[in-house]
């Protein structure tokens, strides 16, 4: 199939757009990173997004681009991808990302973003685009993910519950008042290195499919840069309805259970970005704080409001598919 050769101004635009996903990403993706620090009075909110913005745009310092190398060549085949494909796959994410943002329901930017790739690409090629390793471990992150933070953060709540039997509630308290703002640095850290990349790669692959990388995949640093500050403007610009719903709607969080739920998150995923696998920050601390939830007692949890995120998570790749394809195939009507 022919490749369809861009005027450099139109290339630049699909890049914008691919920077305003990054940003709605951000915008999207910030609850994961400071509900618990917010529901916990720790920090006020817009405090709370500045903090949680740095750490996501220095996160490129800390990690490699192993998941960048997932999206682009991992989800589909790099070499059926063209600009359509790439428009597509970016539309239907942002759509879902706006409809389930305006909504306050806290879905997976990234599953909406293979989701897209899937629809664009199976629009242009069929299922044969489908580079199935990638999506299988891209899948089975989608339990996984959860179920690591869920198991994490119940065990560092039984730690610390054996460390601190002997002490007082109130220097518990003030003690892990101070220790979140280390556990909210290492999530943040978390989500800016998995998150950003996953723009990264679409950016390449698009650069790619157009002659600009000179004939091998990869991330020139200007889109590093670019992706990492997108992302944490856009985190800047909060989204405070998913916050409410993360922060206190799933179960309320003392700051030790909100240690607990971050530092659990952000170990998974520091793990899932060190192996390339592009996982949900969302998935992965709502696990988190249900586990802390559990972990007090199985009650303390509003499973009402954890199942409706569940069903969110199983729509979100199959929506934001049928979006993209249909994006594709609108391109191809009025070109």
């Amino acid at each position: 199939m022919e490749s369809i050769v861009l005027s450099l101004p139109v290339l630049f635009g699909l890049i914008f757009v691919a920077l305003a996903f990054d940003f709605l990403n951000g915008l999207h993706d910030a609850a994961n990173s400071i509900a618990t620090i917010v529901s916990t009075r720790v920090l006020k909110p817009q405090y709370a997004v500045a903090w949680a913005s740095f750490f996501n745009f220095i996160a490129f310092l800390f990690f490699g681009l192993h998941v960048a190398q997932t999206l682009g060549t991992g989800i589909i085949d790099a070499t059926i991808v063209d600009p359509r494909v790439v428009f597509g796959a970016l539309t239907g994410a942002i759509v879902w990302n706006l409809i389930t943002w305006g909504l306050g329901i806290p879905s997976s930017s990234s599953h909406a973003l293979v989701g897209g790739l899937l629809g664009g690409g199976c629009a242009k090629a069929g299922i044969s685009a489908i580079v199935w390793p990638g999506v299988i471990k891209t899948s089975a992150a989608i339990v996984l993910s959860p179920l690591v933070g869920f198991v994490l953060a119940i065990v560092l709540v039984f730690i610390v519950s054996w460390i601190f039997v002997r002490s007082t509630p109130y220097a518990v308290d003030t003690l892990f008042r101070s220790l979140q703002f280390v556990s909210a640095s290492l999530y943040s850290l978390g989500h800016g290195g998995n998150d950003a990349q996953k723009t990264m790669g679409i950016i390449a692959v698009l650069l790619y499919s157009q002659g600009q990388l000179g004939g091998e995949f990869h991330v020139p640093l200007w889109v590093v840069i670019t992706c990492q500050a997108a992302m944490g403007l856009g985190t800047l610009a909060g989204g405070w309805r998913i916050v409410k719903t993360m922060g206190s709607k799933i179960t309320r969080l003392t700051p030790v259970q909100g240690f607990c739920a971050e530092t659990g998150g952000a170990i998974t995923l520091f793990i899932a970005t060190w192996l390339g696998i592009p996982v949900s920050t969302t998935h992965t601390i709502t696990g988190a704080i249900v586990g802390v939830g559990v972990a007090r007692k199985v009650s303390a949890v509003r499973w009402n409001i954890a199942s409706s995120i569940v069903v969110a998570w199983i729509v979100t790749i199959p929506a934001s598919a049928a979006m993209a394809a249909l994006a594709y195939y609108m391109v191809g009507w009025f070109a």
